[in-house]
């Protein structure tokens, strides 16, 4: 951890999202987002379904379906490039190489009428000019790095012939075929039994190490986040609501939301008692209403946050909340 943190003190941030604003058909669904995210760092990005978390990775990558998406406002550099300018060959040839992402269901990532061989090796023709035979060979080798056993006979075989688990090492293999400086996993352990959801992680984490990659992380797991990032921001209906570096948010969360998280995880609670939850839902982004979108739900609210959109505040310690915890 200590050699990431000096190197983001003297490196320029590697992806840089400024302002950024989504609307679908119209309606706003990511507002005014802003983070960074240094090389060689693991950030993140954590809140309930519906809060945007996957808009935001789609809209950095630029595949977000439009219509009815639309990216309305702010700007995402990804090593000094302004994404939301390229023009879309110049995008093709970043997604893939220099940028790799881990899609929430493999099953519907990856084509059901080519082999996991095709799939990976097209990658490695398309981005590093290999030829077939050389492509095919490292893919092979892709599938021994991410742990599939017998790799090579493997490269014929059909996604619906694999299990969930090396679905999952597929979609990464091909996620890291080029060697990216930045991976985006967007759930990669959703629907995956939890001895190989440690294992897809630990995978994840020993090429991070290996590769010198950063890691937006993008999970509903706060468990996950706490073992395995350097920061965590933490999103609300759209909105960042806080970010700061793991070990502070987690001893001293301040917005209301984050303490409410924190307190469903199965660590902050005796063996064999029922989880709490907080009670309601995220509002849709046509209900989100005028002021804070957490007011609703949150038992420290005041007159303030039902009228007005908190300010952000910080760093280190970003927040936007007009009632923090102490």
């Amino acid at each position: 951890m200590s050699s990431i943190r000096e190197r983001a003190a003297v490196s320029e941030p590697l992806l840089q999202v400024d302002g950024l604003t989504v609307t679908m058909a119209g309606v706003p669904v990511v507002e005014d987002l802003s983070l960074a995210l240094m090389p060689g760092e693991t950030l993140g990005l954590v809140g309930e379904s519906g809060c945007g978390k996957s808009v935001t990775a789609l809209s950095i990558m630029r595949l977000l379906p439009n219509p009815p998406g639309r990216i309305a406002g702010g700007r995402i550099l990804f090593d000094g490039a302004d994404m939301l300018g390229l023009p879309i060959e110049r995008l093709r040839e970043i997604r893939g190489d220099r940028i790799g992402m881990i899609f929430q269901e493999p099953m519907t990532s990856l084509n059901p009428v080519f082999t996991i061989g095709d799939q990976i090796a097209e990658t490695l023709v398309v981005h590093r000019s290999l030829g077939r035979r050389a492509a095919m060979d490292e893919a092979g080798n892709l599938l021994d790095l991410v742990g599939i056993p017998a790799a090579r006979g493997q490269l014929n075989r059909y996604p619906h012939e694999i299990s969930g688990g090396q679905r999952q090492r597929v979609m990464i293999a091909i996620a890291l075929a080029c060697k990216p400086r930045l991976l985006i996993a967007d759930e990669p352990t959703t629907a995956l039994d939890v001895t190989v959801q440690a294992q897809i992680l630990d995978l994840i984490g020993r090429l991070r190490r290996e590769l010198g990659m950063a890691v937006l992380l993008i999970t509903h797991d706060l468990g996950v986040v706490s073992e395995f990032c350097d920061r965590v921001a933490v999103m609300y209906a759209g909105r960042l609501v806080e970010e700061a570096p793991v070990g502070a948010l987690f001893a001293r969360p301040r917005h209301r939301y984050t303490e409410a998280l924190l307190r469903t995880m199965p660590a902050a609670n005796p063996p064999g008692v029922k989880l709490p939850s907080i009670a309601g839902t995220v509002p849709s982004p046509r209900e989100r209403g005028a002021g804070c979108s957490f007011a609703a739900r949150c038992g420290h609210a005041i007159d303030r946050c039902a009228r007005d959109v908190p300010e952000l505040t910080g760093p280190p310690h970003r927040l936007r909340c007009w009632n923090p915890a102490p």
